[in-house]
């Protein structure tokens, strides 16, 4: 008799927990006192078997699609997070499903944030974007109408790519950056050309002739003319076998969080502090992009076969042999020191995914000719 009300009481519990679920789902907003009221608004979806998702827009700023994470109802609380903007919500939903009350947190900063149901005419509307500040049409294949290159600061540490409005900057890049960026690559993908590709570095300010935020292609493509126009690089492709990373998955299966970002959304990779990267609308492609590029000293290639994007955050302690690319030096760690693990078990506990070292037969540019910047 006792198993019986067990597995009675554990199935209206399961019950329960999928109206809960589903009673949930709608549009909730509310004020956040930030220094001024901003509005919120975080629309809720139901999935299979009762999962979660959810998108967070600021309508005071712009009203930009946030892609949540790690979307969960336990009994009454709710959480979320956003890596996107490195922040996480929390909240109590009352006895009747109509509000919850909570704390909004960014930067360790926890901030309330009570949010209501809202529907019909009572219900904010989130603006459109500006145009500067919409997706780049899928299809346009822009060039810089306005390009400016200029020697880095001498002094200055690390590098940038980044947008600003209508302007696509690189800080402190050299010309194997520049390279790397726009074809994929690692490196030691690169062979060939004058030794001052590794050494003279530029800041380079651009305005593209279409208007809107393009995407991760077309940022490539405008770097990938800029070569050829302003560095007149001309190169051929190799095939080489050279040592590599594979990104598979774990012996568990991954552990990773589909993103409700709208499709034409753009990916958001960005590092708050060396071995923290929270991760919103990323492929599997886009990760070990990022890995190749800023942290680890060999091309990483996917072999995950994981498709679709994925709102993640992974942190990890770095060791001396990360993040060399970004002319980062980091010292010996010590064996009993505090801390996240290092990346490569942190990425099978948190991700459920490995990196495995291994050979790999992968493109290799040549350069052939190359010349320093033509004058702005």
């Amino acid at each position: 008799m006792r198993k019986l009300v067990a597995w009675v009481l554990a199935l209206v519990a399961l019950t329960t927990g999928v109206v809960r679920a589903q009673t949930i789902a709608g549009n909730w907003q509310g004020t956040l006192e930030a220094g001024r009221p901003l509005r919120v608004v975080v629309k809720i979806a139901t999935g299979d078997a009762g999962s979660l998702s959810a998108v967070m827009y600021s309508i005071d700023q712009g009203g930009q699609p946030l892609a949540a994470s790690a979307v969960s109802l336990q009994a009454l609380t709710f959480k979320f997070s956003v890596p996107g903007i490195g922040a996480s919500y929390e909240g109590k939903l009352s006895a009747d499903g109509a509000s919850m009350t909570g704390t909004f947190t960014q930067g360790g900063t926890p901030l309330p944030l009570n949010l209501v149901r809202a529907t019909g005419d009572a219900a904010w509307a989130i603006p459109a974007p500006p145009a500067a500040m919409r997706p780049m049409p899928a299809d346009a294949r822009p060039v810089f109408e306005v390009a400016s290159i200029k020697p880095s600061n001498p002094d200055a540490q690390g590098k940038l790519f980044t947008i600003r409005g209508r302007q696509v900057l690189t800080i402190n890049t050299t010309v194997n950056d520049l390279i790397t960026f726009a074809y994929g690559l690692h490196p030691r993908q690169i062979a060939g050309g004058p030794a001052w590709l590794e050494t003279e570095k530029f800041d380079v300010t651009g305005q593209p002739d279409i208007e809107g935020v393009p995407s991760q292609p077309q940022l490539r493509l405008l770097v990938e003319r800029l070569l050829a126009d302003r560095f007149k690089l001309t190169f051929h492709r190799e095939k080489k076998e050279l040592s590599v990373y594979a990104i598979v998955v774990g012996n568990k299966g991954p552990t990773l969080t589909k993103s409700a970002a709208a499709a034409n959304s753009l990916p958001s990779l960005l590092f708050r502090g060396l071995g923290v990267l929270p991760a919103a609308n990323a492929s599997m492609a886009d990760l070990a992009m990022v890995m190749q590029q800023a942290v680890l000293d060999r091309p990483v290639v996917d072999q995950t076969g994981l498709a679709g994007r994925f709102d993640f955050t992974l942190t990890w302690t770095p060791d001396e042999t990360q993040f060399q690319s970004m002319g980062v030096r980091i010292p010996p760690r010590a064996a009993d020191a505090p801390g996240p693990p290092g990346l490569f078990t942190a990425i099978q506990e948190q991700l459920g995914l490995k990196f495995e070292s291994t050979k790999a037969a992968v493109d290799v540019i040549v350069v052939d000719q190359i010349q320093r910047p033509s004058p702005n």
